[in-house]
């Protein structure tokens, strides 16, 4: 019997490990995540962030991770991941999501809790109606954005959440997952990225009262997963890592097979690159040697 994606985060914050959040904007990524995932059988959460949802489509996604759960009986969930408005938000729930998270990170503190709690509400309606139980996540402080690779630590990763503020925003807003900043950064880092202060990540939820969420976590060293994950990180966000093993993996096929024209053997070894990628992280997250 699958539990509820809450359930497995509450099972995850008592086991001290994590649930692994991937993303995907197609085929290719989504049987490589998945595969990954069934052979060390652990819960998955797949994200589409507004862009990825627009170019792979929001309700066939929604049937994709429906279909698998229910034909294999096996916990994969479905994010919508960094959207930026509340009408959104609502579609992605309207559609099937599992959860959702509201990044109205460059918004003020008083209008991000104001949209995070609108978000909130009406899961909360679509829950009391429908008998689901959907998650809405919401960041504060910078984390920055875009999944690209930067020569460079950018300008404001410095700025990390205040625990008070943390407090207060989730009070405000009645959110069931929180995604702090605490040294992380959206995509990779030429230089290397800044260590993640797991002091801070122990501090905010104490406070904060409700599960933590990693973002950015492509490209940082494994003393840091596991320690932020020791102090109450339950969810970690991978995006970049998986891209670039697609990138690369795929290139280097075309560059071998010039004239293969077969997309399903030009792409099955970027299968492969994100499989395995996906595969030690997962392994990191949950301590399995």
């Amino acid at each position: 019997m699958i539990q509820t994606l809450r359930e497995y985060i509450k099972e995850a914050e008592e086991k001290k490990v994590a649930i692994g959040h991937f993303n995907i904007s197609n085929l290719e990524a989504l049987h490589a995540i998945y595969n990954a995932a069934k052979k060390l059988n652990l819960p998955v959460i797949i994200g589409l962030s507004e862009g990825e949802e627009k170019f792979a489509g929001r309700e066939e996604a929604v049937a994709l991770i429906k279909t698998i759960r229910e034909r294999d009986n096996y916990p994969i969930f479905l994010n919508a991941d960094h959207h930026m408005s509340f009408e959104s938000v609502k579609s992605a729930l309207d559609a099937g999501f599992d959860m959702a998270i509201f990044d109205g990170a460059k918004l003020s503190f008083e209008e991000n809790a104001k949209a995070t709690k609108q978000c909130v509400d009406y899961a909360k309606e679509i829950n009391q109606k429908t008998g689901r139980d959907i998650l809405v996540e919401a960041e504060l402080g910078y984390i920055g954005y875009g999944s690209v690779v930067r020569d460079s630590i950018p300008e404001g990763a410095g700025v990390l959440t205040k625990p008070e503020d943390a407090k207060k925003f989730v009070e405000m807003t009645g959110i069931d997952l929180f995604a702090p900043s605490v040294g992380s950064i959206h995509g990779l880092v030429k230089s290397g990225k800044p260590h993640i202060n797991a002091e801070l990540v122990a501090e905010i939820r104490k406070v904060a009262g409700i599960p933590l969420v990693l973002h950015g976590g492509s490209g940082l060293r494994d003393e840091d997963f596991t320690n932020a994950i020791k102090a109450g990180i339950s969810i970690v966000h991978i995006n970049s890592e998986i891209r670039l093993a697609f990138k690369e993996a795929t290139e280097q096929s075309m560059k071998a097979q010039p004239n293969e024209i077969t997309p399903a053997k030009l792409l099955q070894p970027a299968v492969d690159a994100i499989e395995k990628v996906v595969e030690e992280r997962l392994k990191l997250f949950n301590g399995i040697k």
